[in-house]
């Protein structure tokens, strides 16, 4: 969590998510390994020795925990969930319960 929040800070860095996603998920790689954090990072063409310091100094510690307090104040327990207003969705859905949220949530159709 704290070298996706490192991550973020750099160009291109947004990708991070789903290049963990794809590297723990498709690739089968323990992404509990700083080397293989690290080679998510090069494969993205972000700067590996950037990446390794945000781990070893932990700067990113109290932006991380900081989303975990915000998510216990939304009552957040699992992941992903889905708030449009006050309403919530959790856990993978399929797309017409996504959109029923969208819509009572106030979105309106473009057509």
């Amino acid at each position: 969590q704290e070298l996706a929040k490192w991550a973020e800070t750099q160009p291109g860095g947004e990708g991070i998510h789903d290049a963990l996603y794809r590297a723990y998920f498709v690739d089968g790689l323990n992404i509990a390994l700083v080397d293989s954090l690290l080679g998510v990072v090069r494969r993205m063409g972000l700067p590996e020795d950037e990446g390794r310091e945000a781990l070893v100094s932990r700067r990113f510690r109290e932006a991380v925990d900081l989303d975990w307090r915000r998510c216990r104040e939304f009552g957040i327990t699992a992941v992903p969930t889905f708030f449009v207003g006050s309403q919530a969705v959790v856990g993978a859905q399929p797309y017409e319960v996504l959109e029923r949220l969208v819509q009572t949530g106030g979105a309106r159709s473009l057509s």
